[in-house]
């Protein structure tokens, strides 16, 4: 199976290197010169890196088949991923992947909310995007103590809300209008 380390952002100058949304906990590790990469596109790769480096919170990344900032600008957007077998599983107990949390049950106590759509991973903490089955999505903070209770086995994550959290992105509640107020 595949993880994917990060998205390729905008050009960074005329010699071929880009931003990189970094989507793990060890940049320094995964991105050193001679690192090959599966790209989705596949098109797209595979990519082996060049150079890393950081400016200010930017990594840059120079890969050896990008040359200038057109190839540059081809291959933006696109994912970098790898082998999950080159992962060390010792380090696993801190954190969860996203393949391992999609399609999980989303409770509230024993009331089952929606299913978890997605983990976006950012720089203060981390959300769950759970999906109810009216199509709603609604973003959850994935911290100890919104999210106690992670279970891969019996398929779900428990939820302990704040009051409103899944009322917070639902246009159709009285709450939501008055919030918004009047214009008129």
């Amino acid at each position: 199976m595949q993880l994917q380390v990060a998205r390729i952002g905008k050009p960074h100058g005329i010699r071929g290197e880009v931003t990189v949304q970094v989507l793990t906990d060890a940049p320094a590790e995964r991105f050193v010169a001679g690192t090959e990469f599966v790209v989705e596109p596949a098109s797209a790769g595979p990519l082996t890196v060049r150079s890393a480096r950081w400016n200010k919170d930017i990594l840059l990344l120079g890969f050896e088949e990008i040359a200038d900032r057109n190839a540059a600008e081809a291959i933006r957007g696109a994912k970098l991923y790898i082998e999950t077998e080159e992962l060390d599983d010792e380090d696993d107990d801190e954190g969860w992947y996203e393949h391992e949390l999609v399609g999980l049950e989303a409770r509230v106590g024993s009331q089952v909310m929606g299913k978890v759509a997605a983990l976006t991973t950012l720089p203060v903490q981390d959300l769950l995007t759970i999906t109810t089955d009216e199509g709603k999505e609604i973003l959850v903070p994935f911290v100890d103590e919104i999210v106690p209770e992670v279970n891969i086995e019996d398929g779900y994550v428990l939820i302990t809300p704040p009051a409103g959290l899944f009322e917070l992105n639902d246009d159709s509640s009285d709450d939501a209008k008055d919030a918004a107020g009047d214009d008129a």
